[in-house]
């Protein structure tokens, strides 16, 4: 009988503390960590426990070792999402292990502008539910996000509980289970509504993805539109090279 793993090993514990300490701003990005003295009586843990835990950190670019010096907190983004895979960032965050909230600013049923149904492959005088959310990862807003279902599928009211849960689970308990997407990645920069959203100063760059979801059967079911704060949350491609040259 095959054993299950229930429990999720030590040196992973004290990897996923340390990087929600890194992620909440206790350790600054330049900064260094404390010694393995200090890390390993807060964490009650040995030498060999704590080393493999860092190493796990440098591997996810959390933070960098120097020669003499000590490990210190890179000045990279906190997270970082690869868009090669289309899948639920509440989802993506919550497995990051730190503390992940979702704010629903609103959520109304409006017809659809003439983009929309372009993206939607809606007729003319369909209407759409529209929800406003903001991601906010440790106490750093991460996201704002714009999107825009049929109004066959969910509803403004009935729906607004779940709209601050993953919209995909949503989707898949009404049939619709997301098969793939198609988006777009732009340079952009925060007015002065989204920088107050996000928190930044108007005026500073941003990440803005445009996103239109299909389900199994090819239907257009959500078209999301995505402001990301770089400083926040990092996005990744991989690109794969051409290969052996003839």
């Amino acid at each position: 009988m095959a054993l299950v793993r229930t429990r999720p090993l030590l040196p992973d514990v004290v990897r996923s503390e340390l990087r929600r300490a890194i992620i909440e701003g206790e350790f600054a990005p330049g900064s260094k960590l404390p010694n393995e003295e200090a890390l390993c009586t807060r964490f009650a843990v040995s030498r060999i426990t704590l080393r493999e835990a860092v190493r796990g950190l440098i591997e996810d670019g959390y933070v960098s070792r120097r020669q003499g010096a000590g490990t210190f907190v890179t000045k990279s983004p906190a997270l970082r999402n690869s868009l090669d895979t289309n899948f639920s960032y509440t989802e993506y965050l919550e497995s990051t292990g730190i503390k992940v909230s979702k704010k629903v600013l609103d959520a109304h049923r409006i017809a659809a502008d003439d983009d929309v149904i372009a993206d939607l492959d809606l007729k003319q005088d369909a209407e759409i539910v529209v929800i406003r959310r903001v991601r906010i990862a440790g106490r750093k807003p991460a996201i704002y996000s714009i999107d825009s279902l049929p109004a066959d599928i969910v509803d403004a009211r009935r729906d607004l509980k779940a709209f601050s849960q993953s919209l995909y689970k949503l989707l898949a308990s009404r049939g619709h289970d997301v098969d793939h997407a198609r988006a777009i990645l732009t340079p952009s920069i925060a007015t002065a509504e989204i920088g107050k959203i996000l928190d930044v100063p108007p005026g500073t760059p941003i990440q803005h993805l445009k996103q239109v979801d299909y389900d199994t059967t090819g239907r257009p079911v959500m078209r999301s539109l995505e402001w990301h704060v770089p400083a926040v949350i990092e996005l990744r491609v991989y690109r794969r090279g051409p290969g052996p040259m003839p």
